[in-house]
């Protein structure tokens, strides 16, 4: 009954999670509706579904939005509860950032950028690296099948008589079958890949010590009468692992060879446009195309120290962090009850917390035991501010008269001020990064007002939180999960898509 049950939440939870990716991106799960765009929406042909901005031919729809929302740890945001406002604003940073790294690539295209060998050289080993991926996993392991007869054979050959065969034995017997399969069609694979294929390696030009006089055109090895030159390998063969051995090198371009054909073999199959396949090469391409144009410019905008210095002096009050003091602080009434309370505390009579809880005139005392937490210097009561920077981390200090009362201060921990003079190397580099950084973010303004157009779809954007969020209530109440449980289950769903 509960597997039952389990089944059905489950189910549930997949059916209203395919709902929800598909009205993110837009799609509608009735085929037999026709779906018509309202002249706000400005679809285009071909143009994928829930588009929510388009930058020049380039669009961003809101699945790509939630799928960085969901990793938004890496680009320093917390993710927000869903429902709530700042999820809202989290979307819109991200979407920011996402329009910044299309006019970053549009103009990476329109400058030549992906024309230059070290861009096409990365695109390339990549490419072939998924399709060789691919072509192993679908085509020379294939899928292996096991069956129940197969787990009840092995269960009665390998498992101690009495055991009961339960879903779990099942589970990790199905596994073992599988990896013993795996390992069997691996240990054939090079033999079935070469068939065909001519191959040869020059085991005389592998020797280590002779990397330092090889050309770039000297030839290691041969496929199919094509050479492999030692300008193609170098970084395989000068890699750690390949480093110590003459055949450590022979494996590793044992290897390549393998990889070669592989990659070829799987163009010849179609695996070019296998959607994993495509999505990968295209995210990778454009996210190399962007950083070495970004690369390219910061280099350009290279600033003098005169110019890191001048910024520093323009920016201080950004750059350099103040000391602070984390604080507690008792409240009375009078200068003679305050110093009483003093002598007490540092005779160990009464400690400070329980002398702020049973004596302070702040109204939430009790509840806070004078902690308020980290302050900077300059930030209160002038004569009392002075009193709390005076102190060391443990020290005791006051009485100190404000207009609430007597106060006595204790500093519960301290934090040095830093960057505060440009020429610590640290200091430095900080200062040199917001340059750079500065730079570059004028950088994109200026290809948004001049060179690419950009437009957001607020209706679309406004359309699909609220689906979401619709969804997300939706979800809790049918599949009985905990808000916790439903953002993990988001999280799995976008992973996978």
């Amino acid at each position: 009954m509960i597997q039952v049950v389990r089944r059905a939440i489950l189910l549930t939870m997949l059916s209203l999670s395919l709902l929800w990716l598909n009205a993110c991106s837009g799609e509608s799960t009735d085929t037999t509706e026709t779906t018509q765009s309202t002249p706000t929406q400005k679809v285009k042909v071909d143009e994928p579904l829930g588009v929510i901005a388009r930058v020049g031919d380039q669009t961003i729809t809101f699945n790509e939005i939630n799928t960085m929302l969901n990793s938004a740890a890496i680009v320093g945001l917390s993710m927000p509860e869903l429902g709530s406002p700042e999820r809202d604003t989290v979307r819109l940073t991200l979407l920011d950032k996402l329009i910044s790294a299309n006019l970053l690539y549009l103009d990476a295209k329109q400058k030549g950028v992906d024309q230059l060998p070290e861009y096409q050289q990365a695109v390339k080993g990549f490419k072939d690296g998924v399709l060789v991926n691919l072509y192993r996993s679908k085509h020379l392991v294939g899928e292996i099948e096991v069956s129940e007869q197969d787990i009840e054979d092995f269960y009665k050959s390998n498992i101690i008589e009495g055991a009961e065969l339960t879903d779990e034995l099942k589970a990790g017997i199905e596994a073992t079958i599988r990896k013993n399969r795996v390992k069997q069609s691996t240990s054939t694979m090079r033999k079935r890949l070469r068939e065909g294929h001519k191959s040869s390696i020059v085991v005389n030009d592998l020797d280590p010590e002779e990397d330092q006089v090889r050309s770039d055109d000297d030839v290691l090895a041969k496929l199919d009468g094509v050479p492999i030159t030692w300008g193609e390998v170098q970084p395989l063969l000068q890699r750690a692992h390949t480093m110590t051995s003459t055949q450590s090198r022979i494996e590793a371009l044992e290897n390549s060879i393998d990889n070669r054909i592989m990659a070829q073999k799987a163009k010849d199959v179609g695996l070019e446009q296998d959607r994993i396949f495509k999505a990968r090469y295209g995210e990778f391409s454009k996210t190399q195309l962007i950083n070495i144009h970004r690369g390219q410019l910061v280099e350009s905008w290279d600033p003098t120290a005169d110019e890191i210095k001048a910024y520093y002096e323009d920016n201080k009050e950004r750059i350099a962090v103040k000391e602070v003091r984390k604080v507690q602080m008792l409240v009375v009434k009078t200068e003679q009850e305050a110093d009483a309370l003093k002598q007490q505390i540092e005779a160990n009579e009464i400690n400070f917390h329980k002398a702020v809880a049973d004596h302070s005139i702040v109204a939430d005392a009790k509840k806070t035991l004078g902690q308020i937490g980290w302050v900077n210097e300059g930030s209160g009561f002038p004569e009392l501010d002075k009193e709390t920077f005076l102190l060391e981390a443990g020290e005791i200090g006051g009485p100190v008269e404000s207009p609430v009362g007597w106060h006595l201060v204790r500093i519960l921990d301290q934090r040095d001020a830093l960057h505060t003079d440009i020429n610590d190397e640290q200091t430095y580099k900080n200062t040199r990064r917001m340059y750079l950084d500065e730079q570059l973010n004028q950088y994109v303004i200026n290809l948004r007002k001049e060179s690419f157009p950009v437009e957001i779809e607020d209706e679309m954007f406004s359309k699909l939180a609220q689906q979401e969020i619709d969804w997300y209530q939706e979800m809790l109440v049918k599949a009985q999960k905990s808000p916790d449980e439903v953002i993990e289950q988001i999280k799995r769903l976008q992973k996978s898509e």
